[in-house]
């Protein structure tokens, strides 16, 4: 993320700033989208065991997080691709394992993609559904903006340093993708695993689905980490947070909620 997007996204957070707000404690965890859902329901049942706490979560793009905790500007942050190395400075906290799930609307009768045939999708070498053996119909790509840790962790894994193809549809959430996924019986686009439902159909990639256990062993091709990542190493509130994230109780709740936890 360039430094006027970074800028932007500090500006964005206002007031926000990490520390005690009077008597009441306050925490901001912002970046990753594909993260935020479930540092938000951590977040709910945290606050209701500690009635003292309060914790802002925020979006942004991982890139954005990662930006603001190196500035001051939020506590924690949250990311959903690996540390860059002039990232490396910072702590990183791993608190799950997800799959990027690639997906299509539930009526595609398509279930299995080769790998050299997603980086050719997105790529732009295939266009038209027949040319998987579908019938005759363009196929309309979505993908996730720049600066996403999505789109970074899929490019890393896809892409082969190829480029993103610029006829497919830029969404800023991984909620926005499965919405027109959805929506579309000719789309097709990447999320996290952890947010796939019932509304879209995550294909395998290779023979291999995106399941929790294939995710678990490493199976499934298209697996990353969930971080939280902070300046130094975490205290007070913030310590207390991580450890709640990284106790049974905390992993039991994301892998409840659809991803596989780090801790056995």
């Amino acid at each position: 993320m360039g430094l006027v997007g970074g800028l932007i996204f500090l500006a964005a957070l206002g007031g926000c700033q990490p520390g005690k707000t009077g008597a009441q404690h306050s925490l901001v965890v912002a970046g990753s989208t594909s993260v935020q859902p479930f540092a938000e329901k951590l977040a709910e049942i945290y606050m209701q065991q500690h009635p003292q706490m309060r914790i802002d979560v925020q979006g942004g793009g991982s890139s954005a997080g990662i930006y603001a905790v190196s500035n001051g500007a939020c506590d924690l942050g949250a990311s959903s691709r690996e540390l860059v190395p002039a990232e490396k400075h910072l702590l990183e906290i791993p608190i799950a394992y997800d799959g990027i799930a690639v997906i299509v609307h539930p009526s595609n009768p398509l279930t299995n993609l080769r790998l050299e045939d997603l980086r050719a999708l997105f790529t732009g070498k295939i266009t038209d559904w027949r040319s998987l053996g579908l019938p005759p119909h363009s196929i309309h790509l979505i993908t996730r903006e720049e600066g996403s840790g999505t789109r970074e962790a899929f490019e890393s894994m896809v892409m082969a340093q190829q480029e993103i193809t610029p006829a497919a549809l830029v969404q800023d959430s991984n909620g926005s993708v499965r919405e027109i996924v959805a929506g579309d019986p000719h789309s097709l686009g990447y999320i996290s695993a952890g947010l796939v439902d019932h509304r879209v159909k995550a294909v395998a990639i290779d023979g291999i689905t995106p399941s929790r256990d294939n995710i678990k062993t490493h199976a499934y091709k298209l697996v990353r980490r969930f971080l939280l990542v902070a300046r130094m190493t975490p205290g007070g509130p913030a310590k207390e947070f991580v450890d709640f994230v990284l106790s049974a109780p905390g992993q039991s709740l994301l892998e409840a909620e659809g991803l596989v936890g780090m801790v056995e």
